[in-house]
């Protein structure tokens, strides 16, 4: 006669992930990897990586090898499992909206700088919002910038056209833009 058991099946609980979820985060821990094989070393270095993992990114880095190189991105992704993922996905979530800001800023620049090769009064709004900036430096670059531009339409279809002035002015708007957001407290 067979005992009979004290726990029914509907009272056994499964407490281990599934398989299915064991492989989506070996998924994600991969695509870790890969986007660390993109990065710069400069940038590698800042991130919380054992001496192996940084070895294999390098060496993953190095590789031409189409086969080779999916080989080594798995390697990476196996190691990930013991690095901190979470504090590495922080990092590159800074650097690439710290990325995007500055390239909102650039765009912004570059509207402001277009604005006042083409419009009188936006000199004198942008001195209103800048009362420390030299008016005279860029009354010189804009009538400068305006020159060049005008000479650059009435160049030959196989001649480079001039940027001199029209990226000074930039870099005028740009030095301004960064002397402001040092001082904002």
């Amino acid at each position: 006669m067979a005992p009979e058991s004290t726990e029914s099946d509907d009272d056994f609980t499964y407490d281990r992930p599934s398989k299915s979820q064991i492989k989506r985060e070996m998924h994600v821990l991969l695509d870790l990897g890969k986007a660390l094989i993109e990065l710069p070393n400069e940038k590698l270095r800042q991130l919380p990586l054992s001496d192996t993992l940084y070895e294999a990114i390098r060496q993953a880095q190095r590789t031409t090898s189409r086969e080779a190189l999916r080989r080594q991105t798995h390697y990476v992704g196996k190691l990930m499992r013991h690095a901190d993922a979470e504090a590495i996905r922080v990092q590159l979530s800074i650097w690439q909206s710290g990325s995007h800001a500055e390239t909102v800023a650039l765009h912004r620049i570059e509207a402001q700088r277009d604005l006042l090769l083409r419009d009188d009064d936006a000199l004198t709004e942008l001195l209103n919002e800048h009362p420390s900036a030299n008016a005279q430096q860029l009354r010189t670059l804009i009538r400068e910038g305006r020159k060049e531009a005008q000479r650059n339409a009435a160049r030959q279809p196989d001649q480079e056209p001039q940027r001199k002035h029209y990226r000074a002015l930039f870099q005028a708007l740009k030095l301004l833009n960064e002397d402001t957001d040092s001082n904002d407290p």
